[in-house]
């Protein structure tokens, strides 16, 4: 409820509004496309027609274009990831009801944690309505991930989502606080 109402509120005109699978949802995409924007957002379960037609369909098509990052360094671990991205013309059979024309990005990470070589792979769908074209996709994706994992810090490590707040102020004042407190942890972290 709260990202019909957000996109109301903000200029999203020209720009990409990315989000979680909980956002894929006909009216938000519907808002974003009326106000102009653009929006890369996770496909996962919780359209479950859209998802595992996409999946299916996926192996019988060849990419528009892949390309791959890495290998990198980060985190204790070697990282290389792979992008494949489809036209989604033939591949999303009720395109009519998402609003015509969509990019599907199939990224794919391969990870070796450097301490014990343990090897482990994930993949993971994204549904766009950039032009299957838009060179580097990947680097939107990684932006909207490291908003997501500031967010899954502030939960996990000081459990945000299990604090009940009794006001907007102390909301804020709280959220605030955390913010810090998980910044000054980085930063020790690192040292």
């Amino acid at each position: 409820k709260a990202v019909p109402r957000l996109i109301d509120k903000i200029n999203i005109s020209g720009k990409i509004v990315t989000a979680d699978a909980m956002s894929m949802q006909k009216d938000i995409i519907d808002k974003i496309r009326k106000k102009g924007g653009d929006f890369l957002i996770e496909l996962k379960a919780n359209q479950p027609s859209l998802r595992y037609g996409i999946e299916d369909r996926l192996v019988a098509h060849t990419p528009v274009y892949s390309y791959t990052e890495g290998p990198e360094l980060a985190h204790g671990r070697i990282e290389t990831r792979t992008y494949r991205i489809y036209d989604g013309l033939d591949i999303i059979a009720d395109k009519e009801k998402w609003g015509g024309n969509m990019t599907i990005i199939e990224y794919e990470s391969s990870t070796v944690k450097k301490s014990t070589g343990i090897h482990t792979s994930e993949k993971r769908l994204y549904v766009s309505s950039m032009p299957a074209d838009t060179p580097k996709p990947g680097t939107i994706v990684r932006n909207h991930w490291s908003i997501e994992s500031m967010h899954w810090g502030l939960d996990y490590n000081l459990q945000q989502d299990n604090i009940k707040r009794k006001s907007i102020r102390a909301a804020r004042n709280l959220d605030t606080i955390q913010r810090i407190v998980y910044s000054v942890f980085s930063i020790w972290k690192g040292l």
